[in-house]
């Protein structure tokens, strides 16, 4: 019985990766009828399926697979022509095998009374009696006789409902009402990655236990003088780190995996809603942990369907507006800063404020002294709040009011954020970051009082520290609040003593660790920053889940425990917010007026300028570490090429920076790769107001200014590395 079980547990995993094929393939037949690619892959399809179910003995599957077989055989020999008879026919023929497949695996047959097949295999009967047409009067198919008892009518009711609670309509899932309530639920077919989801699991706890006792034995061995200890020490943390690197490897799965359904989904929706959208998407191989995959498909798709049904105009409706009669849909995914960024955009109406404000006065969503003191970008965000809906009955789609408030507490919950921006008349996009992986992440650690924080890496941008006279000059007053003026932009500053209820001591400096929370960047003020390390996230108690400020916890390397600060919780609960331009103009602070330079001398004595925001880091490398490569110099670099571009030689000049024994290089930072840029040294950074003019305009240069009482040129930096060619 568990050999047959096993066999029946790999038929259902790949049976359902078959479906998710074959519902792509379908959808590309309608566009290329004519490809025979496409049409044999089709037919292996559902050869393979309905080989298997006879060996298995699930007759109602093999019998409907196998009518499904000879229409195909049709198609691909050339006897019929692809039509939308056929492919509605096929459709639906892949929707009853994915009931069938349902009730094998929850009632161990695929005898389950609720799914009627019999109109679907007469329809593909009809089908092949007139030679791939539907007759001009077909007469109603006679349903056969059930091949089960009658339920009871509690069975019934049961069964009516599916096996997640969700009503169907025939054998159609994706046209179901689908009221989904945000609880994950695991299928036979998502539970395995060629070995089983839970000992992935268990081995990803195991190495979690093993990076704390890791932690813990290379901060004890640091205080002992025992040469061997030592060295063992160090071999435990190779190895691992290497071992949490494959184990974590294991689990990462393209992004692709979820959006193989969406095709099928928006075809479905579009008929459905009477829209034409064309869906695009780009970054399928984008990985990330399988939990966080798990976690997020069910908002990635309750989005997309929110998008059909509220973004995507009908085409009558996008004529009207000038706009082409088939709408866009866009998916994308990429690698940012340590996390998974994904965006939903469309180019539908947009999301008007005033129509928001109005549905949310009606349904009490807020009230009109709340509504008052809302942008309209918080007014747009309204449609996060339980219970809003702007829909004006309840559809199969939408209308309920529940769904939007589900998503963004789903994704918060495995420490993601969700932002919303939106153009009425020209679409909105949803952008949602997501962590790579949930259980070991690295933190910076920081300390106040006795006690010690963890900041995830994925929310810092840099750390600042002041003293002496600069405590004066650069930390302000600012409407009651405290900012930092940092390279010319007002900072907001969070105390972390005083958000956590405590007394700051008296210090001769400050220490700011710059934070990023979605769109607001601030500076928490902290006791002392200890060090960079990868901890084990562990989910923190009862009590402490209601403030909004801590997002987790983890065992440092002497036992202790450290909290794991939520960066966007606590902007939120300290009120951080963008610094008002009113004020800062008011005070001759306008932000767009200043700009921060990075003056660099070139050229035996000239000086250039690049924008600080262009600089991830300054390097310094020995002369004997530059390499070529084909026609280009190279360094060896953080694991791989760093390509090098002599600024003088870019911007025109005579390079003399081979004069230094030492190679002095401006790195900057693309969309995925760096170039490093030769200078011959660093002068100064400064924050001016640029007079920019076109004296010495050329090309990779944009103009001179005078600064620092220097004539300085403006370096385009772009054009320079695309001259060059570094980056291919």
């Amino acid at each position: 019985m568990d050999d047959d079980a096993e066999i029946i547990a790999e038929f259902l995993v790949e049976s359902h990766e078959n479906l998710d094929q074959l519902d792509r393939d379908l959808v590309d037949l309608e566009q290329h009828p004519g490809s025979r690619e496409l049409l044999s892959s089709i037919f292996r399809t559902i050869h393979t399926i309905k080989g298997t179910s006879g060996f298995l003995a699930f007759g109602r599957l093999e019998r409907l697979t196998h009518v499904g077989e000879t229409l195909l055989s049709k198609l691909r020999d050339g006897e019929y022509a692809m039509s939308d008879a056929i492919a509605e026919a096929l459709l639906r023929m892949v929707d009853a095998v994915r009931a069938l497949l349902e009730s094998i695996e929850y009632r161990g047959n695929d005898k389950d009374p609720a799914v009627d097949v019999a109109p679907v295999q007469a329809a593909i009967e009809v089908l092949l009696e007139n030679g791939g047409q539907l007759p001009a009067a077909a007469p109603e198919p006679v349903e056969p006789a059930p091949e089960a008892s009658t339920p009871e009518p509690e069975e019934q009711a049961a069964s009516a409902q599916g096996w997640d609670g969700v009503e169907r309509r025939g054998v159609q899932p994706a046209d179901a009402a689908e009221p989904w309530d945000g609880v994950e639920r695991r299928s036979v077919a998502d539970s395995s990655v060629r070995v089983d989801v839970e000992l992935l699991d268990n081995l990803v706890q195991f190495v979690g236990e093993l990076v704390l006792t890791r932690n813990q034995i290379l901060q004890r061995t640091r205080s002992q003088d025992d040469q061997e200890l030592l060295r063992a020490s160090q071999r435990l943390d190779l190895v691992a780190s290497e071992l949490q690197e494959s184990v974590m490897k294991t689990r990462m799965q393209p992004i692709g995996q979820v959006w193989s359904k969406m095709p099928r989904l928006v075809r479905d929706l579009a008929r459905q809603l009477g829209r034409e959208v064309e869906l695009t998407m780009d970054g399928h191989e984008t990985e990330m942990d399988r939990s966080v995959l798990e976690a997020v498909k069910d908002p990635l798709t309750h989005m997309v369907r929110n998008s059909m049904d509220h973004g995507i105009e009908r085409p009558e409706e996008r004529e009207a507006a000038g706009k082409p009669r088939s709408g866009t849909l866009s998916l994308r995914a990429f690698h940012e800063s340590g996390q998974v960024v994904v965006e939903i955009a469309d180019d539908g109406k947009g999301i008007d404020p005033e129509r928001i404000a109005a549905v949310a006065l009606d349904r009490g969503v807020v009230t009109r002294e709340q509504l008052a003191r809302m942008d309209s970008k918080e007014i747009v965000n309204l449609i996060f709040r339980p219970g809003f809906s702007t829909a004006e009955q309840v559809t199969n789609v939408s209308g309920r009011g529940v769904g939007m408030d589900v998503v963004r507490s789903n994704i918060e919950r495995i420490g993601g954020s969700v932002d919303l921006t939106s153009e009425v008349g020209e679409g909105s996009t949803f952008r949602i970051r997501i962590p790579l992986t949930l259980a070991i992440i690295p933190a910076l650690v920081v300390g106040e009082g006795d006690e010690r924080y963890a900041i995830p890496q994925a929310n810092l941008v840099e750390l600042v520290r002041i003293e002496g006279d600069d405590l004066d000059r650069q930390v302000e007053d600012l409407a009651g609040s405290p900012v930092l003026r940092l390279r010319g932009r007002l900072l907001p500053l969070v105390d972390l003593a005083e958000a956590l209820g405590t007394e700051r001591a008296q210090q001769g400096h400050l220490t700011v660790v710059v934070v990023q929370a979605d769109n607001v960047r601030f500076g928490l003020c902290v006791n002392a920053v200890h060090d960079t390390q990868e901890i084990v996230v562990k989910p923190i108690g009862r009590q402490l889940k209601g403030m909004a400020m801590y997002a987790g916890a983890t065992i440092m390397g002497d036992g202790r425990v450290a909290l794991i600060l939520d960066v966007p919780g606590m902007a939120q609960e300290q009120g951080v917010g963008a610094v008002d331009q009113e004020l800062l103009s008011a005070r001759g602070l306008d932000e767009e007026d200043r700009t921060a330079l990075l003056v660099l001398e070139v050229a035996d004595g000239r000086r250039a300028a690049l924008p600080l925001a262009a600089v991830a880091r300054l390097e310094e490398f020995p002369r004997e570490r530059v390499e070529h490569a084909g026609g280009a110099e190279v360094v060896q670099y953080r694991d791989g090429l760093l390509p090098l571009v002599r600024l003088a030689s870019a911007i025109g000049l005579i390079d003399t920076s081979d004069r230094n024994d030492r190679v002095s290089v401006v790195v900057h930072e693309l969309a995925d790769r760096s170039v490093g840029i030769v200078i011959d040294r660093v002068l100064d950074v400064v924050d001016t107001t640029v007079v920019r003019t076109d004296v010495g305009r050329r090309y990779g240069v944009t103009g001179s200014a005078v600064v620092q009482q220097h004539v300085t040129d403006l370096v385009d930096l772009d054009a320079v590395v695309a001259r060059t060619g570094a980056i291919g």
